[in-house]
């Protein structure tokens, strides 16, 4: 069970500093791939070649983009301060997929072997509380508010994955529910990226507040995107095999809304609520394409757009606000309809 989705890129087309436009911003990046390894190195050669495990595999670093972007408005090039405070944002992300690997069994992650297919369970989540705890270091140099806020940011994620696993293979599984598990898992890191990037800026308050929205909303949409494509994308497309979570027993609103179907819903509900073998999870799958969920996940989608794109207006860097508009816009591209 995932605990934070980008588990895998869904689709390979999906380019987000393309789609941002913002060429200072590429080049920060480019500056924080070294900061991120030398931030959880401690002179143990075991443990750094643990820690950076999946810091050198790459990545499409979202999170960090999203924190320099709103820091700088790609009009500048980044300071220290905004750059440790997109690492501190990104090392939480990391040490959700070494936690979400071990949950799955996974024996692959970008590409190479995960780090508990290698290293064993235990080391993996020892490596994991690691680089929560050097987040929590860079976050606390960083001031108070910004350690206040990784540390509400690491509560409302563990909320998020509570709430699933509790309704894992549940077919009463509420969109309430729902909600709360991609607003804490997903949604939340997301909109943490953009407020500590505001943060490190020093920007307004009424920009912080408006950069924390649009990573929200954005978050939102990319987690109700990922559960389209989970049902609709073939494996190729997926990188990992199509209806996974069908097969996991993580109900996503594609599924709920199904599930409430007078026609669809009960025969579907015959297949769910227990692990499903290949064939069972094909048939599952198309009866949910079958369904209205798909069309009114999509809706859910655009509706998330639309906040981003409202938030985005409050920002004053023109460039910014299109930049952002454009990476949502991205999220919508390839889905049905």
């Amino acid at each position: 069970m995932r605990w934070l989705a980008d588990a895998a890129p869904i689709v390979v087309c999906v380019n987000p500093l393309a789609a941002l436009g913002l060429v200072e911003v590429e080049q920060d990046l480019a500056r924080l791939e070294p900061l991120l390894a030398s931030s959880v190195e401690t002179g143990d050669a075991f443990l750094d070649e643990v820690t950076t495990h999946l810091i050198r595999a790459g990545g499409k670093r979202l999170r960090p983009l999203l924190g320099v972007a709103s820091a700088t408005s790609g009009d500048r090039a980044a300071t220290e301060d905004d750059l440790m405070g997109a690492v501190s944002v990104e090392l939480v992300h990391l040490a959700s997929l070494y936690h979400d690997d071990v949950m799955d069994e996974a024996e692959m992650r970008r590409n190479v072997e995960s780090v508990n297919a290698r290293y064993g369970n235990l080391v993996a989540i020892v490596a994991g509380d690691y680089l929560l705890a050097r987040s929590a270091a860079i976050a606390a140099d960083l001031g108070t508010e910004i350690a206040s806020v990784i540390a509400h940011t690491l509560a409302l994620l563990t909320q998020g994955q509570v709430s699933e696993v509790r309704t894992a293979f549940s077919t009463a599984r509420t969109r309430d529910d729902y909600y709360t598990a991609i607003g804490g898992k997903t949604a939340a890191l997301m909109a943490t990226a953009c407020r500590v990037g505001a943060l490190t800026a020093e920007r307004s308050r009424s920009e912080v507040e408006a950069l924390t929205v649009f990573g929200q909303s954005f978050g939102m949409m990319y987690q109700l995107r990922d559960d389209v494509l989970d049902v609709t994308a073939t494996d190729g497309q997926l990188g990992k095999p199509a209806g996974q979570d069908l097969a996991e027993g993580i109900y996503t609103l594609p599924v709920l809304v199904a599930l409430e179907d007078s026609v669809i819903g009960p025969e579907l509900a015959e297949i769910l609520g227990q692990p499903l073998d290949e064939p069972e999870r094909e048939k599952a799958r198309a009866l949910v394409e079958a369904s209205e969920g798909i069309a009114a996940t999509v809706a859910e989608a655009h509706r998330f757009a639309e906040e981003a794109r409202a938030a985005s207006e409050a920002l004053p860097s023109a460039s910014l606000a299109k930049g952002l508009v454009a990476l949502g816009s991205l999220l919508l591209e390839d889905l049905p309809g």
